[in-house]
């Protein structure tokens, strides 16, 4: 059975980090690209960035470019989320998806999802 499991939210004030982290069960973790997308309250889902499956190309959503970095480690099933420089509009819940095709915005569908983690940035 395919999961992905997400962690690593919570509440921090802006300008703070947070890193998530995403661990793959049931399938081969590296033959995936893979993405964070993010989903705040009253809002439809948001791609936020995506890495492809040798984890050498990324691709980001101009509002995170320079604050956050997406990143995976094939050994350990682990898609990961660095995020910097968190605002009050980052605040959503937080998935990662496996991709059907290419990470890339333009092009992302997606098969499975995690169950959320959710980020609050707040003073």
């Amino acid at each position: 059975e395919v999961q992905l499991v997400d962690s690593g939210g919570g509440e921090v004030q802006p300008g703070g980090s947070l890193t998530l982290s995403c661990e793959g069960f049931g399938f081969t973790f590296r033959y995936f690209d893979m993405t964070w997308v993010r989903q705040a309250p009253g809002k439809g889902p948001e791609w936020v960035a995506g890495i492809n499956y040798r984890g050498d190309t990324t691709y980001y959503e101009d509002s995170v470019k320079g604050r956050f970095t997406i990143s995976r480690d094939n050994t350990k099933n682990r898609l990961y989320l660095q995020m910097n420089d968190l605002k009050p509009e980052d605040t959503a819940l937080y998935y990662c998806a496996r991709c059907l095709g290419s990470a890339e915005k333009e092009y992302a569908e997606y098969d499975y999802w995690g169950q959320g983690t959710q980020v609050t940035v707040s003073s």
